[in-house]
Formats: structure tokens, C-alpha cells, sequence
């Protein structure tokens, strides 16, 4: 697993001893900061997306993580084995992460927009919502969102009424019943309505909500 320092910016692979760590939910958009561009600084900064790696490592500091996870920058997505095996321990990750901060780009600075957000139709955002604990063992709120400009709307735990009427996902596994319990049907339901930029990725973006591990063939 990569993971990114959310002091000096620099990216470290770790196999054993993974370090906590925070992480960050969001719908990919223009001029993301991807892994390449992190060789240099400098012009990473230019990017639109960079803000979006400043403000999550500046949370995760304030929240006293030395490291985070974006999947924008902490995938090199040229290498075909490491896009396979990050896409299949992605429910891990974000299971085991300290804290996840999920980013709505398009809610405003109240709850007015929030349940119309992107986020809640990607594909990928379905197992990123389930997986993180709705409580940080160290009590903290495990799961928080933020606004278009970075303003607080609320956590997974005072929320999460109001997220199980938007995406049909019971109370019960949004604070951390086992999926297992859920039959196939019920969890084929929660992703009926979800889309991704390629086909694959509808099927690929269930893996962990299936507890499924498989070689990943796009343009099959």
C-alpha cells in the first residue's frame, strides 16, 4: 500500500506495519493530481485538483495522521498488477482507515444539496460509504463530510438516517453489521442505480461488497 505523508507530500510503500492513516472519498474531476505528478511539486500545484490533496492532508494533520490515501495519487494506474491488486483491497483500505473524509464538490454550504450530490450516484462511492466504521476506535467520528469549499456538514454517525433514505442501504450496515448477513439481492439493489465512467468498473466497483478477489480485464 502507498500511502501519501500529509507533511512533506512524499509517497512511501508500505507491505507490513501500515501506519494509520486517513483517507479520502470523492467523485474524480478536472486536472486531477495524479501519481506521476507528484515527481514534481511545483507543477502538481497548478493542477485544479491539487487543492483536494492540500485540504485532506491538512485535515488528516489536524486529525494527527501522518499519512493518508487518495486514489488519485497514491495508485500508479500505468501499472496494470498494481491497479488490479489496489482495486481489489480497496474495501480493506477504506475499512481500515482512521478517518475518512468524504468530499461533496457540488453541496454547498448547507445539507440543502446534499442528498442531490454526485456522490451519491458514482460507483465507486457505494463501498467507500459502507466500509470506513462510523466510529474511530479512538472514538472519534470515523467518517466526515465536507462541502464544496471544505465546510463541515455533519459525520456518518449523525447522518446516517438521512444517508439510508438516499441510498436505500439499512441503518444497521452503515454502522457496521457484517454484509455478510445481507442477502445478494439486498446488496445488488444499494449499486442498482449507481454509474461509472466505464462499464467494468459497475462490476469491479463491488468486489469488496461481495468479498470477491478477481483479475481485473478491462475491455472484456
Amino acid at each position: 500500500m502507498r500511502l501519501l505523508h500529509s507533511r512533506t507530500l512524499e509517497l512511501k510503500s508500505f507491505v507490513d506495519d501500515i501506519p494509520p492513516y486517513a483517507i479520502l472519498s470523492h467523485c474524480w474531476g478536472e486536472e486531477e493530481v495524479v501519481f506521476a505528478d507528484l515527481a514534481d511539486l511545483e507543477l502538481a500545484k497548478k493542477k485544479k485538483g491539487f487543492m483536494k490533496i492540500e485540504k485532506t492532508c491538512e485535515l488528516a494533520v489536524q486529525a494527527g495522521f501522518d499519512y493518508v490515501w487518495i486514489d488519485t495519487c497514491c495508485i500508479d494506474k500505468s501499472s496494470s498488477a498494481e491497479l488490479s491488486e489496489a482495486i481489489n483491497s480497496m474495501f480493506a483500505w477504506y475499512k481500515n482507515s482512521g478517518k475518512c473524509f468524504a468530499y461533496l464538490f457540488d453541496v454547498e454550504k448547507s445539507q440543502s444539496t446534499f442528498a442531490n450530490s454526485k456522490w451519491f450516484t458514482r460507483a465507486w462511492t457505494l463501498q467507500e460509504l459502507i466500509a470506513p466504521s462510523i466510529l474511530h476506535p479512538g472514538g472519534r467520528n470515523g467518517m466526515i463530510f465536507y462541502s464544496r469549499d471544505w465546510r463541515l456538514l455533519g459525520n456518518k454517525m449523525n447522518l446516517r438516517f438521512y444517508i439510508s433514505d438516499i441510498t436505500g442501504v439499512p441503518l444497521e450496515y452503515l454502522e457496521g453489521k457484517s454484509l455478510d448477513t445481507a442477502s445478494i439481492s439486498m446488496r445488488m439493489s444499494w449499486a442498482a442505480e449507481r454509474r461509472a465512467t466505464r462499464a467494468e468498473d459497475i462490476a469491479y466497483s463491488l468486489l469488496g461488497i461481495f468479498d470477491v478477489n478477481m483479475p481485473l480485464l478491462y475491455g472484456e
